[in-house]
């Protein structure tokens, strides 16, 4: 009954997690199509946005939004909860609808459902291996820090001379992948809050999650500048839970079991949350009216 009551809690603290995300991401992409995109990647773009109020907003948002995903990911699993973070596209399409006084399509509801139902079909699936908590040391988290940051320099150097819709999708990609790191290193933080607050202000972990958020930001801000939330809202959502449950399988042995059916049954329901976030992300309410980053 204790561990019911938990995993509610945890699925109503992720999904509030996820509807404060969504407004930073209506919030941060306003402010950030209004700045020329200039170079291919502009690492001073925070400084550019610092001095706007509704950015400013956006970055107050986003800060309760990662302090209710940091509960969740203290109560619960990564398995758990990254998907529920990832239904953020969810939300910031009423909030788009809001904000554009614009009425919902039928291919924004036929998104909403897929993404649902294959949220539904990822949170069905047997428990993950392991549940308890998992502490590991500096150097398989640093192994695993390494491994993202190749990828994500890799995803960023094949970006740099693409065509603005393909940059900004790269961007993004590598703004969810570096996420899903921040993930990984704020759960190891929550869970060793229990060895003394002030003894964390000065360990890896903390200043390793700063790292993560900024370098994270100005990707996905950069990536927000280039282009409409159509050509990178899909794979911010995505590349971040998936790099986070790769982490979680690797570093803590928490990946979902490996028989037949959860295996199957993890796939489709992976499936149908990605036709769900394209369907969603192809909504005119994320499209830009100026039509940036267009062929």
């Amino acid at each position: 009954m204790a561990h019911d009551r938990q995993a509610e809690v945890v699925i109503a603290v992720g999904l509030a997690a996820a509807m404060l995300l969504a407004l930073r991401f209506v919030l941060q992409q306003h402010q950030a199509a209004e700045v020329p995109s200039g170079a291919p990647l502009r690492p001073g773009l925070l400084l550019v946005l610092l001095r706007r109020p509704m950015w400013l907003a956006g970055i107050a948002t986003m800060v309760c939004g990662q302090l209710l995903g940091a509960t969740a990911l203290g109560l619960g699993s990564l398995v758990v909860v990254e998907p529920l973070l990832a239904t953020n596209v969810l939300f910031a399409l009423p909030l788009g609808a809001l904000w554009s006084r614009r009425r919902l399509q039928r291919g924004d509801w036929i998104g909403a459902v897929s993404m649902i139902a294959g949220l539904a079909l990822l949170l069905g699936l047997d428990r993950p291996q392991r549940t308890g908590t998992v502490l590991v040391g500096a150097w398989p988290i640093l192994l695993g820090g390494g491994a993202v940051a190749v990828v994500v320099g890799l995803i960023v150097a094949f970006a740099i001379n693409r065509r603005a819709r393909v940059r900004a999708l790269m961007l993004a990609a590598a703004a969810g992948t570096t996420f899903g790191m921040q993930d990984v290193l704020t759960q190891q933080l929550i869970r060793r809050l229990g060895q003394g607050l002030l003894t964390q202000l000065v360990s890896w972990p903390l200043w390793s999650v700063v790292g993560a958020a900024a370098i994270g930001l100005t990707f996905a801000q950069n990536a927000f500048s280039t282009a409409d939330l159509s050509a990178s809202l899909p794979a911010l959502t995505l590349a971040e839970p998936v790099t986070g449950l790769l982490l979680s399988t690797v570093l803590f042995g928490q990946g979902l079991r490996t028989n037949p059916g959860s295996l199957a049954a993890g796939a489709a329901g992976l499936a149908v949350m990605v036709l769900g976030v394209v369907l969603l992300t192809r909504s005119p309410l994320v499209l830009d009216p100026h039509q940036r980053g267009s062929p």
